[in-house]
């Protein structure tokens, strides 16, 4: 039995649509810039995949809110596609996920050339919902996320750039990709602020949604 230093913290997971088990988090990696129009209204166009990481207890599941992060005066939402890696190295399931981010930090990282680690990779950075073992009901379904009831972003899987197959194989030529990986495949234009308080809900057709409440610092 190992003698651990400290007691290590306990694995992230995300519960399972329909059963009792849950899916462990090894690591989150996650596409930018993967639908076009999003591309565009940040100053880019389409180009190869790029990735940038979360750390596995970013996530925040089970109706958990998050709370407002520290060192941002422009929180941004971006609502996405989720895939979960199973044993085998392949899609098994997915989920709705919004990628939180520092946009102020982000533009601040890009200007100067650094990482954005700090813009992306915080605490409570990744609220995800439920997963949905099997093959992604529908490859066109459509993807939104409101804030406070008013619609904020739109647009349906097939807009991506850049399959979810076609992003997990780049990824494996980057990576070890194992079981417990979690990537993120990118959101459809409309990304915006959101203030503590505001009431996020985000929907794949077929999949759970996910809803959350910004909560203060």
């Amino acid at each position: 039995m190992t003698d651990w230093l400290f007691p290590p913290a306990p694995t992230p997971s995300l519960p399972i649509a329909g059963r009792n088990a849950r899916f462990p988090v090894r690591r989150i990696l996650c596409v930018g810039q993967n639908y076009a129009a999003h591309a565009r209204e940040m100053g880019h166009e389409r180009a190869e995949p790029f990735f940038f990481s979360k750390p596995a207890d970013a996530v925040v599941t089970d109706g958990a809110d998050p709370v407002y992060p520290s060192a941002t005066s422009d929180l941004h939402h971006e609502v996405e596609l989720v895939c979960a890696i199973g044993p085998d190295g392949d899609i098994v399931g997915w989920a709705v996920g919004c990628d939180l981010t520092r946009r102020d930090l982000q533009a601040a990282a890009k200007a100067k050339g650094r990482p954005w680690d700090a813009a992306k990779g915080f605490d409570r950075s990744a609220p995800c919902g439920a997963l949905t073992l099997g093959a992604l009901p529908d490859p066109a379904a459509a993807i939104a996320l409101t804030v406070n009831g008013q619609t904020r972003q739109s647009g349906r899987l097939d807009d991506m750039v850049w399959s979810p197959a076609e992003v997990l194989k780049k990824a494996r030529t980057l990576w070890e990709v194992r079981a417990g990986d979690l990537i993120f495949t990118g959101t459809p234009e409309g990304v915006g602020p959101l203030v503590p308080g505001d009431r996020v809900e985000a929907m794949i057709a077929g999949l759970s949604p996910l809803s959350f409440t910004m909560r203060a610092r």
